[in-house]
Parts: structure tokens; sequence; C-alpha cells
């Protein structure tokens, strides 16, 4: 398997990312942290810094299993206005490869078209800019290689559905029970 890149910008949903993150690195996947912005250190949403792994900059994405992106604001509009993202985004669509987004983080898919004619969700209010796409209000959503998210109280269910999707059922029933969520 390969890695699933997390992609971070200042103003990103603590909550989103770090449990994305986590469980996803509880699962045995390798995660990569990357930042979209000139500082590997990005403050989010309720201003705790992380430090990511490396810069977009710095990448070329070879082994990508996945790419995720977490909500929050202003982080997902600066990952909307991420040149070097976006152009990654529309390769992966193209080639049918696994995208993620949570919260307000699906509206850069709905942007790119990524979401025309599938199933999606995302934070009340920002379902107008997921172009094409039949908005669900789920709390989670899996539509062929593109899984998205309702907002902050989706993060545990929205990352088990990457676990699941990358590592299968029997990994997530594993999590569950090691975390007290069964």
């Amino acid at each position: 398997m390969g890695t699933v890149y997390v992609f971070f910008a200042d103003g990103f949903e603590e909550m989103e990312a770090f449990a994305t993150v986590d469980i996803l690195r509880r699962a045995g996947v390798q995660v990569q942290m990357v930042t979209v912005t000139e500082d590997e250190i990005v403050k989010g949403a309720h201003g705790v810094p992380v430090l990511c792994d490396k810069n977009i900059v710095n990448c070329d994405f070879f082994d990508a299993e996945m790419l995720v992106l977490p909500g929050g604001l202003p982080g997902a509009t600066t990952l909307n206005e991420c040149g070097d993202l976006r152009k990654l985004l529309v390769r992966f669509g193209q080639e049918g490869k696994n995208i993620a987004a949570i919260c307000a983080a699906p509206m850069v898919l709905g942007n790119l078209g990524l979401l025309k004619g599938k199933k999606a969700t995302c934070y009340p209010g920002f379902d107008k800019y997921l172009e094409g796409a039949e908005y669900t209000g789920a709390m989670v959503e899996k539509d062929g290689n593109i899984i998205t998210g309702k907002g902050p109280g989706a993060c545990m269910k929205f990352a088990l559905a990457l676990v699941e999707h990358l590592c299968g059922k029997e990994k997530v029933k594993e999590l569950e029970e090691a975390m007290c969520l069964r």
C-alpha cells in the first residue's frame, strides 16, 4: 500500500485532521502531513500548531494511495487556492485514485468538478459548492474513489471509512475494539 497524504493550511480543523492522521496510523497506514503554505508549522482553527512532515513543493506523490483534505476555515479556502494541490487533485480524479475531504473541504473537489454525478456530503451551507454532486447530508458518504465527511462530529466515522476503504472491514473492527468504540 502507498502513502496517504493529508494536507494542512492555517485554519485547518484540528479534530478532523488529527483524528484522521491518528486513526490511519493506528491501522498501520503510512501517512504524511503536508503543508500547502511556505511555513512547515501551521496553526489550526483553534490555535493548535502542528509541524508538518513535508511541504507540497517538496513532494512528488509517486507513492500516493490517497489524498485527504481536512476542513476548517480559512484552511479549506487556502487548500482551494493552492494551484499545486488543485493540479494534483485533478490528476487523481482523472486516474480514478482515492480522494477524501471533510467539512468545508469538499468544496475544493466540487469546484474542480470532481464530484459531478457522485453522492457527497459536507458542512451544512457548503453544499452550494458541490458542483454536480448529489448532496446527501450524511455523516460520511463514499461514492467510488471519493469519500466525503460532514464535519467535526463525523471525524471518527470519516477516518474509519478511510481505513475500511484502504484496509478492509476487519481492520476497522479491530480499531473500534481497541479504541473502545464497540
